[in-house]
């Protein structure tokens, strides 16, 4: 099932295969090619703006964007006074051009970062955002019952990462097309409650997957 983009984009940035989209050069050369497009996988800030206000108990919370990518979502959630963000990818193209695209919002910092090796300390994000970066990386040539060795290792990777860098009491939240009985034995932690909820906008079932650190 293909996710739908908020801004059009040309048809020629998209991969052979969908294994490119856990590359990095894949990204690279799209985002080089997009310029100052945006595109948004999933959701938009206005779709999930009553889940995140849900899930975010304050708006001074230090949020974490993981491959925040040319996404909207950062720019309109500090609009909406979220401003503790820090957004990561491992694209030096995309980081670049939201640095030069977000002049106008200060706060908010952007780190060339790959998401399964964070250069962050333990402890030190309340609220963990992924919409769309697990999934790229659960792209190969596999079996969805069956994934390969490589797959479960690099989302194990973010997945630890994540864990390492969440506050007691801190919230990593995926939003995805991914449905549970493929992808929620990936999030399973003894220090984590999971719970699922599914969005439905009358085409297309996403689920966000929230876990919650234990304190």
């Amino acid at each position: 099932m293909a996710a739908k983009p908020v801004a059009s984009t040309d048809l020629s940035v998209l991969p052979e295969n969908n294994a490119a989209y856990g590359t990095k050069e894949y990204w690279q050369q799209r985002y080089a090619q997009e310029g100052t497009e945006s595109f948004d996988w999933f959701k938009t800030y206005k779709d999930l703006e009553p889940l995140l206000s849900k899930h975010i108990a304050s708006r001074e919370a230090r949020i974490l964007m993981l491959g925040c990518g040319n996404s909207t979502l950062s720019g309109d959630m500090y609009e909406a006074g979220y401003q503790s963000i820090v957004n990561v990818d491992y694209s030096e193209v995309v980081i670049e051009q939201m640095r030069q695209r977000t002049q106008h919002q200060p706060k908010m910092t952007w780190e060339v970062m790959d998401v399964r090796a964070l250069a962050l300390d333990d402890g030190s994000v309340d609220v963990a955002i992924d919409k769309g970066t697990l999934d790229a990386l659960m792209c190969d040539k596999g079996d969805v019952w069956d994934p390969s060795p490589e797959l479960c290792e690099n989302v194990g990777r973010e997945v630890g990462e994540v864990d390492r860098v969440l506050a007691a009491g801190g919230k990593f939240i995926w939003i995805t097309f991914s449905q549970p009985h493929f992808w929620r034995r990936h999030l399973v932690r003894d220090s984590w409650a999971l719970e699922i909820e599914r969005l439905n906008d009358g085409g297309f079932d996403y689920f966000v997957y929230i876990a919650t650190k234990a304190l």
